[in-house]
């Protein structure tokens, strides 16, 4: 009986001890798994194209970018074209252990080519021929992110130049689209380096880019820098505000091919945006862009409205190298502004009504008076620059499902220094949720100005669209869009050089998408 208490007393004072040991889940949870070092994912799509649109330039056939019955070319005629075209732009991912996730380097590349354009050759947007065998890989972006700290990111090399606050390769490209300035301002890739910090409520970010590099032993150069700061003021609601300037002494030299790019070069006629006619004569740029915008729940996330816009405007001036001394060229001052409104009323981000609204100031007698009362986007300088795309409209304003084409009625928001009132409204359905939708809307827009012999109605266009989402982030869509032009389109000046208003371009496409990782 003694021998039994003493046991009973040695197990009671030792459990304690036992309990801690056996039950302490702190010793026994799982090590964290450390970062894998090469990751791979890559977006595909390739689309059938069924239009009356075309470049007339036989140079052209690989890449068409830009305003239509603009620079590059493009008309609509009563016939049809048909093709098939396809891209894929594959990511690469290192991020060594060693550093524990703190410094990680991104590659991502774009292969893409009209189906049976050529072979055995060189060069983009080229290769589907019989055969194959082309060289046709370009260089997107190659970079390193460093992490200092949780919250900071620098980023180092050719990377994304967007107009948003968001880390450009942690967030979302839907979300970048409806935020910041949409793209409108800045939407491109571009060398150089960006420092941003994520707080709780709050963001900022800054950047140096060099967006042209001339004769590296002069002041001959294209220089970009960005300041952008966003607060969250509620929980929905999101105000910021930005600041850049572009230093351009480049005097439109370098950038696209023969082309060029700056205030006086051709890249203006192909891109739709005002050319300041200085003809052979050097100048110098300094031009700023002071804006703010701001956001209510734009992608129908916490809610059944959603709100969104900017209002921002660039001045400056420039001067030119005449007889010896440097002269006043312009003096610049414009503004935009944009408010998108929309209503969620199903079950979904998709069962929704959108109204988007944009306008822009105008000049109506170019730099004859040595001012300039348009907006200058990024389209200047690069080809292209900006990408207003998340408006739902196809031929009025440009469209994001392309491939080598990216043309449109409009494809500056400054619509060749001229400016323009214009809107889409959109209804959209979810008939199976996350599986089967569909899309009606419509656009129209007017110039500020008229053009030599045209009229202020740039047109209006009306477009659907039905897509199927079999997998996640695969999806296959069937869109349709016409645009009838108005008399904005009588004046040689842009519809091409002819006499009368071209025919009314159209399109139907059938593609696929998919998003893999």
């Amino acid at each position: 009986m003694k021998f039994a208490l003493t046991m009973l007393t040695i197990l009671a004072l030792t459990l304690p001890v036992f309990g801690q040991s056996a039950y302490d889940f702190s010793q026994m949870s799982i090590p964290k798994k450390a970062p894998q070092e090469f990751q791979f994912f890559s977006y595909f799509i390739s689309q059938y194209v069924y239009n009356n649109i075309y470049a007339q330039n036989d140079f052209l056939k690989g890449q068409t970018v830009g305003r239509l019955f603009g620079g590059n070319t493009t008309t609509t005629s009563g016939g049809q074209s048909q093709y098939f075209e396809q891209r894929l732009i594959p990511f690469v991912i290192y991020q060594p252990r060693i550093f524990n996730g703190k410094a990680l380097l991104r590659a991502s590349f774009e292969i893409d080519w009209t189906w049976g354009d050529s072979a055995y050759g060189a060069g983009g947007n080229f290769g589907s021929a019989i055969s194959g065998d082309q060289v046709n890989l370009q260089t997107q972006n190659v970079e390193l992110e460093l992490i200092p700290r949780t919250g900071w990111a620098i980023n180092i090399g050719l990377q994304r130049l967007f107009d948003t606050p968001y880390n450009q390769y942690r967030t979302f490209f839907n979300t970048m689209t409806l935020s910041g300035y949409r793209l409108a301002f800045w939407g491109s890739d571009a060398v150089g380096v960006t420092v941003r910090r994520d707080h709780d409520y709050s963001r900022w970010k800054t950047g140096f880019y060099k967006l042209y590099e001339n004769n590296i032993q002069e002041k001959d150069d294209v220089t970009l820098w960005e300041a952008t700061y966003e607060r969250d003021l509620t929980t929905t609601w999101r105000q910021g505000a930005s600041l850049w300037y572009v230093h351009d002494r480049a005097s439109g030299e370098g950038g696209v091919s023969i082309l060029g790019q700056g205030l006086n070069s051709l890249l203006n006629d192909y891109n739709g945006t005002f050319r300041f006619l200085f003809g052979e004569k050097p100048y110098r740029a300094n031009i700023y862009w002071l804006g703010t915008y701001w956001s209510r729940n734009p992608e129908f996330t916490l809610g059944r409205w959603g709100l969104s816009g900017f209002a921002i405007s660039n001045v400056g001036d420039v001067e030119v190298h005449t007889e010896g001394a440097w002269d006043k060229g312009a003096d610049i001052l414009g503004f935009a502004g944009n408010l998108r409104a929309g209503y969620k009323y199903g079950q979904t981000a998709e069962d929704r009504i959108t109204l988007d609204l944009i306008v822009t100031s105008g000049d109506d007698d170019g730099i004859s008076d040595q001012e300039y009362s348009g907006v200058i986007t990024g389209n200047t300088w690069g080809s292209p620059g900006a990408i207003f795309i998340s408006h739902g409209a196809y031929l009025l304003f440009p469209h994001g499902n392309v491939v080598n084409r990216y043309i449109a009625a409009v494809t500056d928001i400054s619509n060749m220094g001229l400016g323009l009132v214009g809107g889409t409204l959109n209804v959209q359905h979810d008939f199976i949720p996350h599986q089967l939708t569909a899309k009606i809307g419509t656009a129209a827009a007017v110039s500020m100005f008229e053009p030599d012999e045209g009229g202020t109605t740039i047109g209006t266009e009306l477009n659907a669209m039905v897509g199927f989402q079999p997998k996640a982030f695969m999806n296959i869509e069937l869109h349709a869009a016409y645009l009838a032009l108005g008399d904005f389109y009588e004046s040689p000046e842009v519809n091409g050089d002819v006499d009368e208003i071209p025919a009314d371009p159209w399109t139907t496409f059938l593609v696929f998408k998919w998003l893999m990782f």
